[in-house]
């Protein structure tokens, strides 16, 4: 019985994984929005999440992955990992954030969810430009099911984000656009909006590609914790150069006990780095991706019960899209997972088919052979 149910959880634990993930996620644009809203500078925000995420999981980094130190960390691995980073991990991060300042919380997500539709098309395109890594990039399949499956239910699940985002319909629940009851309450102009999207976008992009780059740098270092540590602590000095030039003004750099970014710093950054590679590493980028759109539902409901937001029917069909989106890509990669079992096993038994076949025809052949003389 335990076994059993430790298979079952072995199997499940990267979907548990990225489910909590999300949650994370949308407590995580709630709290950057509040922290930003609040006076912080995106920069300063980035380099302090970057710092405090690296220092929170550099011990465990070392105590977790201290049987993997024989694989070294050549100049080429850094190089590429630094660069990887830079652009991911601090240009994403501070462009995401700078988006805040002209977007809302739930429109911040709700453009996050272009995730899945820019990784499935980085790793197709990484799949015929290096071929070396084909058994890390996602596999379209389009003449089966499961392929298909995995098709429409992401182009469901963005459908679902675009509906939550563009279709309000009726009130569900009235919100509040007191401060008091909401930090996050503020009003947009069209340029603000335009302005807001497009830095969002650049961000969604090259966190997309952080996020494909993550299973070839495995293969070549695959201690995923010192990995993550790694990235974090380069992040944060790229941010911490970007910030010092951006923000000179010393009175930005002062922290005090800001709970919100120790948060942030702490769980998400730490925790859900973490986490996505790992599961990159079982499941592949595009598994990992397709899961954002789940931070969208997420982010409305806790907008609504924390910050008095708005909540509007057009939010559950977006949402009831979203769900459907999902579960129909599990399906295709489940079923592309057992179908993946099955051929592994097939081969042996066609062998023992072939041979069984070439023993009994043996005499068949000898006889046919002797008779062809007399003939």
């Amino acid at each position: 019985m335990m076994k059993n149910c430790k298979m079952i959880m072995n199997k499940h634990m990267p979907v548990i994984a990225m489910i909590f993930t999300q949650f994370i996620y949308a407590a995580m644009f709630l709290l950057s929005k509040a922290a930003i809203s609040s006076g912080m500078k995106p920069s300063v925000f980035v380099a302090y999440r970057q710092a405090l995420a690296a220092l929170v999981l550099a011990p465990f980094a070392y105590y977790v992955d201290r049987t993997r130190s024989h694989h070294r960390l050549s100049i080429y691995l850094l190089i590429k990992i630094f660069i990887v980073c830079s652009f991911g991990m601090t240009l994403s991060l501070n462009l995401h954030y700078a988006a805040l300042n002209y977007i809302s919380a739930n429109f911040a997500t709700a453009i996050t969810n272009m995730t899945p539709a820019w990784v499935f098309i980085i790793a197709v395109l990484s799949r015929t430009l290096h071929e070396v890594y084909l058994s890390m990039i996602e596999n379209l399949e389009i003449r089966e099911k499961h392929g298909w499956a995995k098709i429409l239910g992401s182009v469901l699940s963005i459908s679902g984000a675009m509906v939550f985002t563009f279709y309000k319909g009726p009130h569900l629940y009235y919100g509040s656009n007191n401060k008091a009851h909401n930090p996050i309450a503020k009003s947009y102009s069209k340029e603000e909006w335009i302005k807001g999207s497009l830095l969002l976008i650049g961000g969604n992009l090259t966190w997309s590609i952080w996020l494909v780059m993550q299973a070839p740098i495995l293969k070549e270092y695959p201690a995923k914790l010192r990995l993550t540590t790694l990235q974090c602590g380069l992040s944060f000095l790229v941010s911490a150069v970007y910030g010092a030039i951006k923000e000179r003004d010393i009175s930005s750099w002062k922290l005090g006990w800001n709970i919100n970014l120790l948060s942030v710093g702490i769980v998400a950054s730490a925790i859900n780095y973490s986490m996505q590679v790992w599961v990159v590493d079982k499941k592949g980028p595009v598994f990992t991706a397709i899961f954002s759109p789940l931070a969208l539902v997420l982010t409305a409901l806790l907008s609504a019960i924390l910050f008095h937001e708005s909540l509007y029917w057009g939010s559950v069909l977006g949402g009831a899209m979203l769900v459907a989106g999902l579960y129909a890509f599990l399906w295709g990669k489940n079923r592309e997972a057992q179908l993946g079992a099955q051929k592994q096993m097939n081969p042996s038994k066609k062998e023992e088919a072939h041979l069984e076949s070439i023993i009994t025809s043996k005499p068949t052949n000898d006889s046919g052979s002797s008779q062809s003389p007399d003939n």
